[in-house]
């Protein structure tokens, strides 16, 4: 286990942790849905929204009625059913807002109490997609320490607390909510270090920035990168970085085949993705 000392460093790879793999989920996943030219789903029952294909866009009406039923059924199967179909309905842009201002976040936080781990798992799914957006992410911080004790608590490698890595790391891309983490900070590292593949930062991440890389993953993962760069920098860490052990998070990120990817970055065809690696390339 580490220290306080050391909050800076795992909260950076806390980040890192799921955070790329979700972006490439949602990024790909709704510019594959844009591509088909689906239009809004034509009215139904409320159950009716949660039977059929969950690939149609919902419009207003029928998420204020996908919202009534997930407030008011106590079926499992049903509960399931219209969160499943509302975190796909979230991981459109238009609809995070729409869910939001229908009220929809506490209802589906509310679900994170039910003790159907199955439940719980679409809960934070459905609150993953909606936290992309900023706003949302106001209402959803009050879900950060409840969270928190459930990746603690439950399974190692559960379905449960991945989904809630994968929501913490949405959370805490940027600055503003990563203070709530700070008392958790050791034990969700131990959590990082005794996981499987999944929720640990593989080598793979590396591929992340490569130049043919979609631009706005790019822009994501160098952000992440930048983050990483500030919390160490605010500890003093970066003047004075010691020797990396193999396999370890720093050595990835710090190692010579990320550098090499950031000098490569730095004459990427896009000038927001250049002044991001530009920015990066000093650390190294």
């Amino acid at each position: 286990m580490i220290g306080v000392r050391h909050a800076s460093w795992v909260a950076a790879g806390l980040v890192l942790g799921a955070g790329a793999c979700y972006g490439i989920y949602l990024l790909t996943r709704g510019r594959r849905r844009g591509g088909r030219g689906l239009g809004p789903r034509r009215s139904g029952s409320a159950e009716d929204l949660t039977s059929g294909s969950h690939d149609d866009v919902l419009n207003a009406s029928q998420l204020q009625k996908l919202l009534y039923l997930l407030e008011s059924t106590e079926d499992p199967v049903i509960t399931e059913r219209a969160l499943v179909t509302l975190g796909n309905s979230a991981a459109f842009s238009a609809n995070q807002a729409i869910i939001r201002e229908l009220g929809g976040i506490p209802v589906v936080g509310n679900k994170l109490n039910n003790p159907n781990q199955s439940i719980k798992e679409k809960a934070l799914n459905a609150l993953n997609n909606l936290s992309v957006n900023v706003e949302n992410q106001v209402k959803i911080k009050m879900y950060i320490h409840q969270v928190c004790e459930d990746v603690l608590s439950g399974p190692l490698n559960s379905a449960v607390q991945l989904a809630g890595l994968r929501l913490l790391t949405n959370m805490t891309v940027t600055n503003d909510h990563q203070h709530m983490l700070s008392s958790y900070i050791t034990d969700l590292f131990h959590v990082l270090l005794a996981g499987n593949g999944h929720t640990k930062v593989d080598s793979s991440f590396l591929a992340l920035y490569d130049g043919h890389v979609a631009k706005e993953i790019l822009l994501r993962v160098l952000t992440l990168f930048q983050n990483i760069n500030n919390c160490l920098k605010t500890g003093g860490r970066l003047a004075v970085r010691p020797p990396s052990p193999q396999g370890s998070l720093s050595l990835l990120l710090y190692g010579e085949e990320c550098a090499q990817k950031m000098r490569a970055l730095a004459s990427h065809q896009d000038a927001d993705v250049q002044e991001k690696a530009v920015t990066i390339i000093p650390e190294f």
